[in-house]
């Protein structure tokens, strides 16, 4: 599986930006897909995720209720709408998907180490 995530770029606080990050090769809707990011000197941290069914989706508390996660199963595409961004949302963004694995912990979307494919990044800067 290739996620090829893009969207990312410069934006004035308050603004908006919407993240696609596409799959290619031996995808399936199964998959879990999530999204992290990464800011220079700090660790990848969880940003948003959504199950393969597109039934549940789950966000870290400093992005709720401003970002939104969506699929397209027939587009093998998952997006995150990021509205109201903060300077604090400055980061390389990265998505991520699953294998369709059992997840047996909590908070398993929010782990690195539950996901089995990743993207390249896309910068996403906001400026105050």
């Amino acid at each position: 599986v290739q996620l090829q995530a893009s969207g990312g770029g410069l934006v004035q606080a308050g603004g908006s930006l919407r993240l696609s990050c596409a799959a290619s090769g031996r995808t399936s809707s199964r998959y879990a897909m999530g999204w992290f990011r990464q800011a220079p000197g700090k660790e990848r941290e969880f940003v948003a995720a959504v199950t393969g069914s597109g039934g549940s989706t789950f966000y870290a508390d400093s992005v709720k209720g401003r970002f939104t996660i969506s699929r397209d199963n027939a587009k093998n595409t998952v997006y995150l709408q990021m509205n109201s961004l903060k300077p604090e949302d400055t980061a390389v963004y990265y998505c991520a998907a699953d294998s369709g694995r059992l997840h047996f912990f909590s908070s398993w979307y929010a782990r690195t180490n539950e996901y089995d494919y990743w993207g390249q990044g896309t910068q996403v800067t906001v400026s105050s």
